[in-house]
């Protein structure tokens, strides 16, 4: 009974990161990339370590620059924090599963550790694939949430909404992360939108920037955390980007849009510190007349473009900084 489940890359769009202080999003999944997982039936149960978590170096040199890269972390533990919470799930709602056990392993050809939810697509991938082999159905709107424990609570990651929805829900999503309503239910207002009104749009992503994004929100977290009011007005400026962005959706004009993706990452300077690698790429496609805001934590720029023209442009100087240019295939 061999399964193949997987969850794809993503891109925020608008909103970007309100959603782990009960804010707006609109992300968008991206075909181009994804997490996958394959689950057998077996005598024991067994997680299996992906080629990407093999500890095997060239080198002193490839060992240290492997973890300035990525730290300590690999996609095992990711794996067992998903599995715990499947079967507490399971049991917390009194839904029967039968006791056979699995071997479970994952691979991915995310790009590690530049913000485009290699993590958390991986969680999704083994959440779905413990549905099919269990027989076990999860509502969609519940999905993230369950996939958000696994990092955040299991693991101890800074992490928010946002990339589960969208790689729960896949297309294009706006995300109202009302406070009272997770409150009552566990989850927030998802609402899908149509990806295909969406301008022309690029990733570009520098496979040399990669970080552990908990740690990028850290000092956000302590900001918001002490009630530091500016931080608070921004992060409302933020969310109310997405909600501006939605009334495009409704209006057929997206005129207004690449001035909200810049005003976005704008803001976001305003609370966090910006890399000056990171900058250089804002600095450069916005030099294009691309817009140009992060797609998630840093290492990755999502924007708009005009034409092929630009696009060119935008490849070719971005190409110059290391940087890989694609555009997004949107599921």
């Amino acid at each position: 009974m061999a399964i193949e489940t997987r969850a794809y890359a993503r891109a925020g769009l608008l909103g970007n990161p309100s959603d782990q202080y009960f804010g707006k999003i609109i992300a968008i999944s991206v075909k181009n990339f994804s997490g996958r997982a394959f689950l057998d039936k077996s005598p024991d149960l067994r997680i299996e370590p992906s080629a990407q978590d093999a500890e095997v170096y060239k080198d002193d040199r490839e060992f240290v620059e492997r973890l300035r890269l990525y730290g300590y972390y690999g996609g095992t533990r990711l794996i067992k924090a998903a599995v715990k919470i499947f079967f507490d799930h399971c049991r917390s709602q009194n839904v029967s599963i039968q006791p056979k056990n699995f071997t479970i392993r994952h691979d991915s050809d995310i790009p590690r550790q530049v913000g485009l939810g290699g993590s958390s697509a991986i969680i999704v991938a083994v959440m779905r694939a413990l549905m099919v082999f269990h027989g076990v159905a999860i509502p969609d709107e519940l999905l993230p949430t369950l996939v958000l424990n696994a990092e955040l609570k299991e693991l101890g990651i800074n992490a928010g909404f946002m990339d589960r929805v969208i790689q729960v829900y896949e297309g294009c999503v706006y995300m109202d992360l009302d406070r009272n309503q997770i409150g009552k239910t566990g989850f927030g207002k998802y609402e899908r939108l149509d990806a295909a009104l969406l301008p022309p749009l690029y990733i570009a992503y520098r496979p040399d920037l990669g970080k552990v994004s908990g740690a990028v929100h850290n000092e956000l977290r302590k900001a918001y955390d002490r009630g530091d009011a500016a931080v608070i007005r921004t992060l409302e400026e933020v969310a109310g980007l997405a909600e501006e962005g939605r009334k495009c959706f409704e209006q057929g004009d997206f005129s207004r849009w690449p001035g909200l993706m810049n005003k976005n990452f704008d803001l976001r300077s305003r609370m966090m510190t910006i890399s000056p690698s990171n900058m250089e790429m804002i600095r450069t496609a916005r030099g294009c007349d691309a817009s140009a805001n992060f797609a998630g934590s840093g290492g990755s720029v999502v924007g708009s473009y005009k034409d092929e023209n630009m696009f060119e442009r935008l490849s070719r100087e971005l190409g110059r900084l290391g940087a890989r240019v694609i555009k997004p295939q949107i599921v």
